[in-house]
């Protein structure tokens, strides 16, 4: 019979996945549904280890990468996120599954198919080293930050500190970058390579934007489904973030993750 742990900061969340895996196979126990890095941590400290976990990657307390590099488990893991360009990089360079959010019962249903080609092919051996290596490409994201952007503005080339943009957005197939001062000028890069290189301060709040935490002045509900973030720089389109991401955006507002 397998297990399987679901680590989740979001009770609903947690559920929903939970009664997903079961919906798909009723056989499958799950084990323990986790709310923390602090409460996974003990749980592994104190009970059997499962066949699988579904775990968050940003959790209340901090990333889930730390419950792994804390108990050294060496199980598949298959990561659920947001939208998050970084993190699809990084688990596709190191063979680790991800579920993106909102999930289907397609998508987890493919994810339990991984899982199980995973183990036939004892690949277990591997993972721990890759959780701790992912790791370091997360905590490499806040040394970035300070980096500099060079920039084309009429005939020069202009060396702009990455903490001056307030705003990196899309129009019209090109990405623009806005700073504090209200200066408007066009980075070269793609909205995934830029976010590669702003670090946890600046957040990918939809398709379209990349927003620096100092730039948002506040934050509003839209008809219960989508947040509005109002900032201190001119955009000619407000910038929404949608309801699955509303609970991870407020926690990065907030200096939590």
């Amino acid at each position: 019979m397998m297990t399987i742990v679901i680590i989740e900061d979001e009770r609903l969340t947690a559920n929903d996945l939970a009664e997903t895996i079961q919906q798909i196979d009723s056989s499958i126990t799950i084990q323990a549904k986790l709310l923390s890095v602090k409460e996974a941590i003990q749980y592994f400290g104190d009970n059997e280890v499962p066949d699988l976990i579904f775990s968050d990657i940003q959790l209340g307390d901090g990333l889930s990468f730390e419950i792994f590099k804390a108990t050294k488990i060496n199980i598949p893991v298959i990561f659920c996120t947001a939208y998050d360009e970084y993190a699809l990089t990084a688990f596709s360079a190191n063979g680790i599954d991800y579920l993106l959010k909102p999930f289907t019962q397609a998508s987890v249903r493919a994810a339990l198919e991984k899982f199980h080609r995973l183990t036939q092919a004892s690949q277990k051996d591997s993972e721990a080293l890759q959780y701790e290596r992912i790791l370091k490409l997360f905590e490499g994201r806040n040394a970035e930050a300070s980096a500099t952007l060079l920039v084309h503005f009429k005939e020069k080339i202009l060396p702009i500190k990455l903490e001056q943009a307030a705003v990196f957005y899309l129009e019209e197939n090109l990405v623009h970058m806005i700073t504090f001062d209200r200066k408007v000028y066009f980075p070269g890069k793609n909205l995934e390579e830029l976010e590669k290189m702003t670090g946890r301060k600046f957040y990918r709040a939809n398709r379209q934007s990349l927003v620096n935490r100092d730039a948002i002045i506040d934050v509003s509900n839209h008809l219960g489904r989508k947040l509005w973030v109002n900032v201190s720089v001119p955009l000619k389109e407000s910038i929404t973030v949608s309801r699955d991401k509303a609970s991870h955006f407020l926690r990065w507002l907030s200096g939590e993750d």
